[in-house]
């Protein structure tokens, strides 16, 4: 058994601790079962987006007539445009193996890592399962995999994850998407700007469930316009003949707590029919594959791992980061719980993880994004609170554009900013400035409303937002 000072299950954030690590002379070791540089950069944010884009290129020329520009959209190569950007994200994955297998401070194990023994980690990599590692210290940085639901049927019918619909090279006639969250929107957004019928089925009222309520019905009501979209309904049956899905869907229900729920079976079902299903239900920890019970790494009742404030497990010198903790599933989420794992393990201080102002975006079209609390949240909370709304087409760079959108800014009676929620263009942009005002700011509307804006500029939808007036319980606010 080889010992090392420092062992990261994982290639995606954790590999910044890693360094640190090796940068003060420990011996590190890496374990990955897959390409390195996890799920955002093989799987996730890194290769969707990227294609996303293109999608948006061939959006904006369709809308050319809107402007009085005659433009149109001839032809599409999208094998090209798939192949172009895995072969982007896969030279990247290469590049960061080479950089491991040439270091002398890093070694590099490439298989499945499963815990057999506090701190000790057996290597299964398809030809070899006796390597056998221990680390003084241990960082869980595993991520997570798609969520298969329990449909009936499922194991018999031929579906996509979210990794596999990134590699088709040919984009279906007519996909049919089980989920509601944010992988079904960009997706359904990505394919159907291809060409493909798209059909979305979720179970909750509205489309981007952890969105603020307000926008997320917006939202949905954009994509009811594109789409076939059936909210409120939940999967129950699948099945497959002569190269097609055929999906059953009832109504569901939800109960007061907002979480659980059932199907009515009593109503009548919708169903749809297409050549391909896209399962976007979710995620799950990797937390059974690392059989973490062998470590007394306790995890909660979905499976992700426990920790305290500091990012500690329940298990003596181990550490977690990431999906795998499951507080926030953001690549700059797993990036900022990075640095606080450097801080308090490497520091002569430590500091709890500070997961104020974090915000989110959706990438598709529209854009959305968020940060801090939802209007339910507050209400949930019996917490008072003003809002105020300002729409995209109401500033001059909106109207030119002719985009359709709007920012939504929650605030309490002192001024203080609780959320900021905003859906239209560039969305995943202008919630920055609301970030950067809530971490590092007063946190007030004041370092909104007086900070220069350029006119004419997108921003000032988020600054007119701010300016009021804010309404609660039907009376003015001027917060």
């Amino acid at each position: 058994m080889e010992t090392f000072d420092f062992v990261v299950v994982g290639s995606g954030s954790g590999l910044s601790v890693a360094s640190v690590a090796a940068d003060r002379g420990q011996s590190v070791a890496v374990v990955e079962k897959g390409p390195l540089g996890g799920t955002c950069l093989n799987r996730g944010c890194i290769p969707s987006k990227m294609l996303l884009y293109h999608a948006d290129v061939v959006e904006t020329v369709r809308r050319a007539d809107e402007f009085h520009v005659d433009a149109t959209v001839d032809g599409v190569d999208f094998e090209t445009i798939v192949r172009e950007v895995n072969e982007t994200v896969g030279e990247d994955a290469a590049a960061i193996r080479r950089g491991l297998r040439h270091s002398d401070q890093h070694t590099l194990f490439e298989g499945e890592g499963r815990f057999v023994d506090e701190r000790t980690i057996a290597i299964v990599d398809g030809t070899d399962t006796g390597t056998r590692l221990r680390g003084e210290t241990v960082l869980l940085a595993a991520g997570t995999r798609p969520s298969i639901p329990p449909i009936d049927g499922i194991e018999d019918v031929d579906y996509l994850t979210s990794t596999d619909a990134l590699r088709l090279e040919t984009p279906p006639d007519h996909l049919l998407v089980v989920g509601g969250g944010y992988i079904a929107a960009e997706l359904g957004h990505f394919f159907g700007t291809f060409g493909s019928d798209v059909t979305i089925v979720g179970r909750r009222p509205h489309l981007l469930p952890e969105a603020d309520e307000q926008v997320a019905a917006w939202f949905t009501d954009r994509y009811a316009d594109r789409f076939t979209v059936h909210t409120g309904h939940a999967a129950t049956a699948v099945s497959q003949s002569d190269g097609e899905v055929t999906l059953t869907a009832r109504p569901f229900e939800y109960g007061p707590d907002g979480e659980s729920g059932s199907v009515e079976e009593s109503a009548d079902p919708v169903t749809a029919t297409g050549d391909a299903l896209l399962l976007a239900a979710g995620r799950r920890p990797n937390t059974d594959i690392l059989n973490v019970d062998a470590a007394g790494v306790e995890v909660d009742d979905d499976g992700f791992v426990e920790t305290d404030e500091y990012l500690r497990t329940t298990a003596d010198g181990v550490w977690a980061l990431g999906d795998v903790v499951g507080e926030y599933l953001l690549k700059h989420s797993a990036n900022h719980e990075a640095r606080a794992v450097i801080r308090n393990l490497f520091g002569e201080d430590r500091s709890p993880v500070d997961y104020t102002a974090m915000p989110f975006a959706v990438f598709a079209s529209p854009e959305v994004a968020g940060v801090g609390d939802r209007e339910s949240d507050l209400r949930a909370a019996n917490r008072e609170y003003a809002t105020s709304t300002y729409r995209y087409e109401d500033t001059a760079r909106g109207n030119a554009m002719k985009a359709e959108g709007l920012v939504k800014a929650l605030v309490a009676p002192d001024g203080e900013i609780l959320g900021t929620h905003v859906v239209g263009p560039d969305a995943s942009a202008l919630i920055q400035e609301v970030v950067v005002a809530m971490k590092a700011g007063s946190g007030t509307v004041s370092d909104i409303r007086e900070s220069v804006h350029v006119h004419p500029a997108l921003p000032e939808v988020v600054q007119r937002a701010f300016a009021g007036p804010f309404t609660h319980g039907g009376h003015d606010h001027h917060g």
